[in-house]
């Protein structure tokens, strides 16, 4: 069910677990006592004993069965619905009670062995004969944090004290390892992982010794028991919560990553060991045969388990003042065929590097409040985790392409309209009738509030796109916005809804599986430079100075060049180490961060909520700049050249100078010093 103000999300990547709120029904049924006649307490056990029927409880076990049922799903509810009515078939006074707890479940894991010869071999980590399509949960460690873990593997036998004394007394160096344990010796799961993780190993991979070798044991490694968001109290709806990063809840999360695997895969992994032997005692209590070695190496484990840390977000709005068939929903009929083709691409095989989000707003038209409430209540899993928002509105209104960007889309757009037909010329690309009409590429800003990019740009610092396909329509929020419309002038053959379909999708496709991000800053700079020329012109014959947004814009543009070189060589290094990984992870933070640095904490004076400094909105919408709100609300405001008015905005090209300044440290991953 979709509610107003809020979004529809269809998360399509993702490495790993994520934490969700659900509803747990518990109930209970209460017997009351009332009087009957005498009878002796032989007669009720014997009547109890004889009344059972094996035919009954099978019944009652196939209905309960008949699907998997974590706790939390569908599923589960269908099963609590089962149990109530049975009480309640029984005329038994039955009682439901709600519980809103704290549970993970898994996205995406995977384990993959690196052998010296620079072969590669992907563990199997669900099992045989039950894939996610039979809702069976793929086999994880529930409130495992998320990650990744790349080094040698090394067995832990038990992971208790005495191993690890055993393992040091044999000259292991388990410290950074990925540790392999057996299920068993007395240790809860989050026993196992937390005395792991106070020596230093990376992450755990734990099989359970049994008859099955394919079976996989999935359980929880939290400490404690209940609801971590309400220790020692009820987790009622709308009742007390603690914060997830709230230390006491934090605690009872393990500080490294583990798995469940199969004990098939752990004899992988434990016959490729190499270092010294198992010790006598060890190796006699295995129920499998091994090669009798601790480790560490010679092989290389990849493990992941891990939140979706990036996101790419599509959005469209749903709502409409009458039929909307351009406004919105010409954008949401290109939104649901990306799912689809996306939704294709999977079962192919595809895993995106980066989780896509698929946003569907709602109450667009009373002022963006479904996208703004989902921002201001995401702001800041957004602000760390965004890698972009893509936005379309109404996708076709007629003829021609207008896109709007931030400028370090610029490169990027312009390289996949090459790749796109265009629809109304055939033969030829988009790029090339785009170009053709405007004398060049043309790519619009984003200073105006007219779409649900504005509260991921203008308040969150999210590089953002919005596309359309014709410039406007003349039934623009009449009753005539309809399909007959569409259908007769708009778009009758439904091409160029097509072609925005494949510029929104491809361009998120190469943000999210890109392994540097697309991004290019010189645009950015070099459109920065002509804002100022443009300001300089309009201030001439004051004495307010631009040298400092002037000297901001040369350190964004040597932060740019740098970047792109640094970029262009990781591009060339086709090593898959742990190192080099680590440096394009840091590369893209920096790309992805630096849009952020154009916000001011303080936002535009008058409308604090708007805090970006190089695109918002204007207190007058005559001002001439479109950019710089700051600086454009200030000579708004002036009514003559004294020097208060100059003062003023003398003090938002500061503001604006030192915004510029801190997206080009960001860019450089630099302190400002």
């Amino acid at each position: 069910m979709l509610h107003l103000c809020s979004p529809l999300h269809f998360s399509i990547k993702t490495l790993s677990f994520f934490f969700i709120f659900f509803i747990l029904a518990f109930f209970f049924t209460t017997l009351h006592h009332h009087q009957k006649p005498p009878l002796t307490s032989l007669f009720y056990f014997d009547t109890f004993l004889s009344s059972a029927t094996n035919s009954t409880i099978s019944t009652y076990l196939r209905h309960l069965t008949l699907h998997p049922h974590l706790a939390g799903t569908t599923p589960s509810l269908h099963t609590a619905l089962y149990v109530k009515s049975h009480f309640q078939s029984l005329n038994l006074q039955t009682h439901v009670t709600n519980y809103s707890v704290l549970l993970s479940y898994p996205l995406f894991s995977s384990v993959t062995l690196h052998f010296p010869n620079g072969s590669i071999l992907s563990l199997t980590l669900s099992e045989p004969g039950f894939s996610s399509s039979t809702g069976v949960v793929t086999p994880y460690h529930a409130y495992s944090p998320s990650g990744s873990a790349y080094g040698n593997p090394c067995f832990l036998n038990y992971g208790r004290e005495k191993d690890y004394i055993a393992l040091s007394a044999h000259g292991v160096k388990f410290k950074g390892c990925v540790g392999i344990v057996r299920r068993g010796g007395g240790l809860s799961r989050n026993e196992v992982v937390e005395k792991a993780a106070a020596r230093g190993v990376k992450a755990v991979l734990m099989f359970t010794e049994g008859e099955f070798k394919q079976g996989v044991e999935r359980g929880t490694v939290m400490s404690g028991l209940g609801d971590p968001l309400s220790p020692g109290w009820g987790g009622v709806e709308n009742g007390e919560k603690l914060r997830i990063d709230d230390p006491l809840v934090m605690q009872r999360f393990p500080s490294i990553h583990s798995l469940p695997i199969s004990i098939r895969s752990a004899e992988i992994i434990l016959k490729s060991l190499e270092g010294p032997e198992m010790p006598y005692e060890w190796r006699k209590s295995m129920r499998y045969s091994n090669s009798g070695r601790l480790g560490p190496g010679p092989i290389m484990l990849n493990f992941t388990y891990q939140e979706p840390d990036r996101f790419v977000l599509l959005g469209n709005h749903r709502d409409a003042w009458t039929y909307g068939a351009v406004d919105p929903n010409s954008g949401t009929a290109a939104l649901l065929d990306i799912a689809r083709r996306y939704a294709l691409l999977m079962r192919l095989g595809w895993n995106p590097r980066r989780t896509i989000i698929l946003c569907s707003w709602d109450a667009e038209e009373f002022g963006m409040i479904g996208s703004t409430e989902w921002v201001e209540q995401n702001l800041v899993n957004l602000g760390s985790k965004s890698v972009a928002y893509l936005n379309v509105d109404c996708a076709v209104q007629g003829p021609g392409f207008f896109p709007s960007t931030t400028p370090q889309f610029d490169n990027l757009l312009t390289e996949i309209t090459k790749k796109v037909n265009d629809p109304d010329s055939e033969g030829t690309t988009l790029y090339e009738r785009w170009t053709t009409a405007n004398r060049g590429i043309k790519i619009q800003r984003l200073s105006g509030v007219d779409s649900d990019f504005a509260s991921f740009l203008h308040h969150a610092g999210v590089p953002s796109v919005d596309l359309y396909y014709g410039r406007d329509f003349p039934v623009y929020h009449t009753a005539f916005d309809s399909y007959n419309w569409m259908v007769n002038f708009g778009d009758p053959l439904f091409q160029r809804h097509v072609a925005v379909t494949g510029v929104w999708g491809l361009l998120a496709l190469y943000l999210a599986e890109d392994p540097i991000l697309p991004f290019n800053y010189l645009p950015y700079a070099a459109e920065l430079q002509d804002y100022t020329r443009i300001l300089s012109k309009l201030l001439e014959g004051s004495n307010i100075s631009l040298r400092p947004i002037t000297a901001a814009i040369q350190e964004l543009a040597a932060a740019a060049k740098e970047t792109l070189e640094e970029a262009k060589k990781l591009k060339e290094d086709e090593a898959t180490d742990e190192h080099t990984a680590l440096k394009r992870r840091i590369l893209n933070d920096r790309l992805m961060f630096a849009e952020r640095g154009f916000l001011d904490a303080e936002g535009l004076q008058g409308r604090p909520w708007f805090k970006h400094m190089v695109y918002g909105p204007r207190n007058d919408g005559e001002s001439e700049l479109d950019f710089f709100p700051g600086i454009a609300n200030a000579i708004s405001r002036s009514s003559g050249s004294g020097g208060e008015q100059n003062a003023a905005i003398q003090h938002e090209i500061w503001r604006t100078a030192r915004a510029i300044q801190r997206a080009a440290h960001a860019l450089k991953g630099e302190l400002i010093t």
